[in-house]
């Protein structure tokens, strides 16, 4: 027990190191791109030199970078994200409902690809070399080589233009959800179906499936009480690098259904050169990601005895 803690302990001193480090790299690699927020605050042709210094004094802009740095990690610490440039408002209260809607978003999408992902992997490896399993590798490579913003204005032509069944654009009910989440999770269906088909054949191979089988138990039997549970752990992993992609990767299907979320807000806010808003949001779906990794990690540890045992 006490060197599953340790292994824990190293693994959170671990997220919190990633995260210290892409803090810093947002933060220099805003600065090394080209042009001034205070004058796309102010405007250029009207700027006030006087109020362009006093700005900049105030946003502590003036300062050399490494002390510009440590201020920001220090706000961080105590949950300040600073305030926007443009809007002066606090950078937490623009990210938030952006991303409790990206959030919606991603969650609903996952749900989605998981279940059809796993299903049709599954399908795949129990029929493999058959018109399913084909048929499972063609709509795999299709979802993975066709881009998201094509597929979605494909639904939206389909669905809403042609047959009226569902809203093209907007947010709103679970009507408006359905077009954006599908489009999302197109993607991540092929990726998690053909990692499942690959997971289960290797399972396939095992002598324990060729021992239940001999026993007699029903070849469903066998799928629930022993396929899935030993072939899902490598399907853990891309589930969980996958909702992290879908929270970072919205931005091409929420500008596709107008969808206000935190990728747009990301792009618009570096479009606008706004410093606080784009390291709240970029630091934000960094932190998400890495605890999803850490999460996996952990999961791995409690479902699989033998990493508990190399933990130990």
């Amino acid at each position: 027990m006490i060197r599953v803690v340790e292994f824990v302990a190293r693994r959170l001193a671990a997220t919190i190191l990633v995260l210290l480090g892409l803090s810093l790299l947002v933060f220099l690699m805003l600065r090394l791109v080209p042009g001034d927020p205070i004058q796309v605050y102010l405007g250029v042709e009207v700027a006030d030199p006087t109020l362009e210094q006093r700005l900049r004094q105030s946003l502590g802009l003036d300062r050399p970078v490494l002390v510009q740095y440590a201020r920001y990690v220090g706000r961080i610490v105590t949950g300040d994200l600073g305030r926007s440039i443009l809007t002066q408002r606090r950078v937490g209260e623009d990210l938030l409902p952006k991303a409790l809607n990206t959030a919606q978003l991603a969650t609903v999408s996952l749900m989605m690809a998981v279940t059809a992902g796993l299903s049709l992997g599954t399908l795949a490896a129990a029929r493999r070399f058959t018109l399913w399993d084909h048929v499972g590798l063609l709509a795999s490579l299709a979802g993975i080589s066709l881009p998201v913003f094509w597929i979605g204005l494909l639904l939206q032509w389909t669905v809403s233009v042609q047959l009226g069944l569902l809203p093209s654009a907007g947010k709103g009910g679970l009507e408006r959800l359905i077009l954006p989440a599908l489009t999302l999770s197109a993607p991540s269906v092929a990726l998690i179906s053909r990692v499942a088909r690959a997971s289960m054949l290797e399972v396939f191979r095992q002598d324990y499936i060729r021992v239940a089988r001999a026993k007699g138990l029903a070849e469903r039997r066998v799928m629930v009480r022993h396929i899935l549970p030993n072939g899902i752990l490598p399907i853990l992993t891309v589930v969980g690098l996958q909702f992290g992609y879908m929270l970072a990767g919205a931005v091409l299907t929420e500008t596709v259904f107008a969808w206000p979320g935190l990728g747009r807000l990301i792009v618009d806010a570096i479009k606008d050169r706004d410093y606080p808003v784009v390291q709240g949001a970029v630091l934000l779906v960094g932190a998400v990601f890495v605890l999803l990794n850490l999460t996996v990690d952990l999961i791995y540890v409690a479902v699989d005895p033998r990493l508990r045992r190399s933990a130990r």
